[in-house]
């Protein structure tokens, strides 16, 4: 996984030069410009994919709440921190209110500013909910299937089976727990012969050999189980 990166504006090249040796050994990769129109730069370049952004209110040209309406504007899921100074209550209270996730006063002490960084970060990155089923991958949270990093398009019921074998990896899946799995919104039972369609639907999809399954294994007169590491060496 490649390291998260941090767009810092800031004009004090002392807290750069300390704020960049500190991030770097909490494992981010830090970008730092000492202006506004720098810093905008660096923000709204393609492909930036900044995780957070590090800002100064007063700035020696332009000023922090510009880059952050430039940030919000273009990235709204980018969460800003603002850096202020101790006694700027008022400049503090306008950027929470246009915007910002957070502030940290100057001088701010490293271990509770890395501290706001990640929760901040956690907040805008929420953990995805995923299954994994040997070279599959399912998250949960969109519906999206993957098999060693490209999207696999199933049906709604294709879906629901694939899930069904995912959460009983290593299990056997009767025919019984399929038709539930299967049920429709209608009400309507899935017929005896569908049920080995979809399962055929799927291997063709899945496996890399449908003619030789080794996801999902037929066990001859109950049903079916799925090798949680996907029958591969």
């Amino acid at each position: 996984m490649e390291p998260l990166r941090i767009l810092l504006a800031e004009d004090d090249p002392l807290i750069v030069e300390g704020l960049s040796e500190l991030l770097a050994r909490e494992g981010f990769v830090v970008e730092s410009s000492p202006t506004q129109s720098g810093a905008v730069e660096l923000a709204l370049r393609p492909h930036a994919d900044f995780a957070l952004a590090l800002v100064d209110l007063t700035l020696a040209q332009g000023n922090g709440f510009a880059v952050m309406n430039a940030i919000k504007a273009a990235t709204p899921q980018v969460p800003v921190i603002f850096l202020t100074a101790s006694d700027d209550e008022l400049n503090t209270v306008t950027g929470l209110s246009m915007g910002a996730d957070d502030y940290v006063a100057k001088p701010f002490r490293p271990r509770e500013l890395v501290a706001r960084i990640q929760a901040a970060i956690r907040r805008a990155r929420p953990e995805r909910t995923t299954l994994s089923l040997g070279p599959i991958t399912i998250d949960l949270d969109r519906a999206y299937v993957e098999k060693d990093g490209e999207e696999v398009m199933l049906s709604a019921l294709e879906y629901r089976l694939l899930l069904l074998f995912a959460k009983n990896a290593g299990k056997l899946v009767t025919r019984d727990m399929m038709r539930n799995a299967l049920w429709d919104d209608a009400g309507a039972f899935v017929e005896e012969n569908t049920l080995s369609v979809y399962i055929k639907r799927l291997r063709d999809k899945l496996e890399d050999d449908p003619a030789a399954p080794r996801l999902i294994v037929t066990v001859r007169g109950l049903g079916y189980k799925a090798a949680p590491d996907g029958g591969r060496a």
